[in-house]
């Protein structure tokens, strides 16, 4: 079979069929797997598996680019219905026959873990399980890309009302919040029948793989080894402790300085008289420019790189009506780049998430193409997310106009304060999402009546979030978990968030003594993959992965200390 045939652009392998796969799948099944012949075997199976990641992360992009098109979606559950079965059975088959040959290459130490686990949880009769429960993930978003608002005679995406949350008057602010929410329980019951059939087929899942529990089988399907179940209930103890008080002391001192006796929900985002944040930028093409320029100062190779992807159509970044709802970062794995979704709609906080998947780019960069086997493409998602959250403290020296980015001087200090409260912030939300999950997926049948999903969510929300104001909101507050897409469409992942963002402030506050040195050890650390195991690749970077509420509460200070 001749591999170096393979093609190399998308154009030509974007109608690929399984019979196109096939004949290279079963050339590396029937050869011999040696000390001898492993590298070149693994080689092969690279280009191979990057050509199937990338058909399929093409038609994923182009469906949450165009929900509402028909025929993006059928070209997206084609690969679902026809691609993946077969591929995931073949790709079971590899896995077994490099885990039968007694040599590790080198670099493959920890990659090979992770594939014992795979393969372990592979179970055929979750093929199309795992189908039906991709097709529902995209219910879901096609749910969400329909909702529009009329606002002022325009009809609007839930995501453009975003801006008007950022206004000084009062009540348009609490209108937007209100149209936003309202747009959302009126599709209450198809969020509800979508979530009751998730549940079914997730939990089925894992019965079909010997676990009594999702929770159970999702921890081992994301590879956590280096860390359990009950650590993570210990990190959402810590944050109780540790971080509840801090936010509360943030979110009291807003309501100081707006005059207010609470923060209700639309007061988060509200501005301080005279310290309003005027609109970043006008469309998608300047919110990646400006970012990239402030990279060039971080880093001049990690600024190229996103001016390369803006140049290179790799970014979408405006919302507009049928597209998909959040944002988030892919690869491409034949071309070797990373593509960028968001919904950005002029606000401030845009900045954030653009940094934050920048950071994600990076990591495709750094390391994908450069290792030579695909497993070692694969870095734990905990240090995933070290890699975006860190580049939105790394960035934020360079916020000013005069580095090529957004504000003057007073208006950068001023974001990046509100950045920081945001993260102290945010760990008492995370816990709550997380939370939830555990407590979903250990008592399915429960989670299946909605209304017992809503009092769980009430009840943390309560322990959690008591820094918000929101008496007279009950419905609203209760429904906040189909507001969280993570929930639907990425079942557990959240926690990821909490920890990595414990590891990026240790980064930046490395980055504070001696940017250079703390640049070039998150690099490093980007471009070992995952080769090296969790704890080691926070070590890399110069942070520690921890759970307890000592370790938290030294990371806290560092915020409070900076917001001052």
């Amino acid at each position: 079979m001749n591999f170096t045939a393979l093609p190399t652009d998308y154009a030509d392998f974007k109608d690929w069929s399984w019979t196109d796969f096939d004949p290279y799948f079963t050339n590396l099944q029937d050869r011999d797997v040696n000390a001898d012949t492993v590298d070149q075997w693994l080689r092969n199976w690279t280009q191979i598996e990057a050509i199937a990641s990338e058909l399929y992360q093409r038609r994923y992009v182009a469906l949450t680019l165009n929900t509402a098109d028909d025929d993006i979606r059928a070209a997206y559950d084609d690969f679902l219905e026809n691609i993946q079965p077969p591929l995931s059975m073949a790709s079971q088959t590899l896995k077994e026959k490099l885990l039968a040959c007694d040599t590790v290459p080198d670099g493959m130490e920890i990659p090979m873990r992770n594939i014992r686990g795979e393969a372990a949880l592979f179970r055929e009769e979750n093929l199309p399980l795992l189908t039906d429960v991709a097709k529902l993930s995209s219910d879901f978003s096609k749910i969400i890309g329909a909702q529009t608002i009329m606002w002022d005679g325009e009809e609007k995406t839930s995501q453009q009302l975003d801006k008007y949350l950022y206004e000084e008057d009062r009540s348009v602010r609490e209108t937007a919040w209100r149209a936003k929410i309202d747009r959302y329980l009126d599709d209450r019951e198809a969020l509800n029948e979508v979530w009751v059939k998730l549940l079914d087929k997730r939990q089925q899942i894992a019965k079909n793989a010997g676990f009594d529990n999702y929770r159970d089988y999702i921890w081992r399907e994301k590879g956590r080894w280096d860390y359990t179940p009950d650590d993570a209930l210990t990190f959402f103890d810590s944050i109780a402790e540790v971080v509840v008080p801090a936010a509360t002391r943030v979110h009291q001192q807003l309501a100081t300085k707006l005059g207010l006796d609470s923060i209700r929900p639309w007061d988060k985002l509200a501005p301080v008289p005279g310290e309003a944040i005027p609109t970043p930028f006008t469309d998608g093409i300047e919110l990646a420019t400006k970012s990239a320029n402030m990279i060039e100062h971080v880093n001049p190779q990690l600024g190229t790189w996103l001016h390369q992807m803006r140049d290179e159509g790799l970014i979408d970044l405006d919302s507009r009506k049928g597209k998909g709802p959040g944002g988030y970062c892919t690869s491409f794995m034949v071309a070797g780049k990373p593509f960028i979704f968001m919904n950005a709609a002029g606000v401030a906080t845009n900045i954030k998430t653009m940094l934050h998947e920048a950071g994600h780019g990076f990591h495709v960069y750094e390391c994908a193409g450069k290792l030579p086997y695909y497993p070692q493409w694969e870095p734990p998602m905990e240090f995933c997310e070290v890699a975006s959250m860190a580049m939105e403290l790394l960035a934020s020296p360079y916020l000013t106009t005069q580095y090529g980015g957004f504000f003057d001087d007073d208006t950068a200090k001023l974001y990046h304060r509100q950045h920081l409260e945001k993260i102290v912030g945010f760990w008492p939300y995370m816990a709550v999402v997380a939370g939830f999950q555990h407590w979903v997926y250990a008592d399915v049948e429960r989670a299946k009546d909605t209304a017992n999903c809503d009092a769980y969510w009430m009840e943390l929300w309560r322990k959690f979030m008591p820094f918000e104001d929101w008496s007279g909101l009950d419905t609203e507050a209760m429904t906040g978990w189909h507001r969280k897409l993570h929930i639907f469409r990425y079942p557990f992942y959240y926690i990821e968030y909490g920890l990595a963002q414990m590891g990026a402030v240790m980064v930046w506050k490395n980055a504070l003594q001696d940017e250079s040195k703390a640049v070039n050890n998150y690099r490093q650390a980007l471009a070992y993959g995952g080769t090296k195991t969790l704890p080691d690749l926070f070590a890399a970077a110069g942070a520690k992965l921890a759970f307890d509420a000592k370790t938290l509460g030294e990371v806290v200070g560092v915020l409070e200390t900076q917001m001052e």
